[in-house]
């Protein structure tokens, strides 16, 4: 590792967000702002030109989101690690960066001391999580019978659709007998008894998004 500035690329779809985060890079003398995307497909454009040591990634963004432009980026010749910062914190939120392959997962409202270290951790080929983010992933792999298939998940967004079971039937191709089998298997993995329970609870889970 050199002793010149980690170059950081800002990918966020609001200005006053991408201005704050370059205002409190500025004052480092460790690290510096190369370049900034307003979504993901502007971040690949500028890293086929310009040499970046980590990507600050924002996640829901028009165009290309920023799950879809972490897996991107990933396939790019000497791809540099992407840290993903955030406001949202949901399961999904968090499940599809780390799948998408990001190196780590940051809230906006982390202390600027904390943000710093995680980036200087990603350069170097570590994970940085914030601490609620660390804690959802324990708890998930301490419990993965808990987690829905993906049929199951399917089944919630119809049921948040307002359908019944004799239209999730003809939606899914399958008989009623089977749709309810889903829908106990789904109730019990939430800890519910009824579909608008199950409906809110995936809400707050972050299983099922606001529309």
């Amino acid at each position: 590792m050199t002793d010149r500035p980690l170059r950081l690329l800002l990918v966020d779809d609001h200005p006053v967000v991408r201005r704050g985060l370059r205002a409190m890079f500025d004052e480092r003398p460790d690290m510096e702002v190369v370049a900034e995307a307003a979504d993901g497909r502007e971040a690949l454009a500028v890293l086929a030109g310009t040499a970046v040591d980590v990507v600050l990634m924002d996640l829901r963004m028009g165009g290309m989101d920023g799950a879809d432009a972490t897996r991107a980026v990933g396939g790019l010749p000497d791809a540099p690690p992407v840290l993903v910062l955030t406001t949202y914190d949901s399961d999904a939120d968090i499940l599809a960066a780390v799948e998408a392959g990001a190196a780590g997962y940051m809230l906006k409202d982390s202390p600027p001391d904390r943000l710093c270290e995680a980036v200087a951790a990603a350069a170097r080929g570590e994970t940085a999580l914030s601490p609620g983010v660390a804690a959802r992933l324990v708890g998930r792999l301490r419990a993965p019978r808990t987690a829905l298939s993906p049929r199951e998940t399917e089944i919630l967004h119809l049921l948040a659709r307002g359908l019944s079971n004799r239209a999730l039937s003809r939606e899914l191709f399958v008989s009623e007998a089977t749709v309810k089998t889903h829908l106990g298997h789904i109730y019990e993995k939430l800890g519910v008894d009824n579909r608008t329970a199950a409906i809110s609870v995936a809400m707050e889970r972050g299983i099922l998004r606001p529309r």
